[in-house]
């Protein structure tokens, strides 16, 4: 993708960012732009929606692990008899 050299713009009473169409960024999308110095990073945030879905998912993974039967029981372990020093 590179870089793409674009200019800022007064919109209402803040300053907008044109973002050119190669970039594929399409509207309303959800970002965060953070600054160091002369740095600006724009990022598209992490759907809400999406992290829940996950989170939901992993759940019903761990849910389904604990059910009885699911885990096998190990053998007990023969420890050698020590002898005192």
């Amino acid at each position: 993708m590179g870089e793409h050299q674009t200019k800022t713009f007064r919109s209402g009473n803040s300053i907008a960012l044109r973002l050119p169409k190669a970039l594929d960024v399409g509207p309303d999308e959800l970002m965060m732009v953070s600054r160091h110095g002369n740095v600006l990073t724009a990022r598209l945030a992490d759907d809400p929606d999406e992290k829940q879905r996950k989170f939901r998912e992993m759940i019903e993974d761990l849910g389904a692990m604990s059910k009885p039967g699911s885990v096998q029981k190990r053998q007990p372990i023969e420890w050698p008899e020590r002898r005192g020093s």
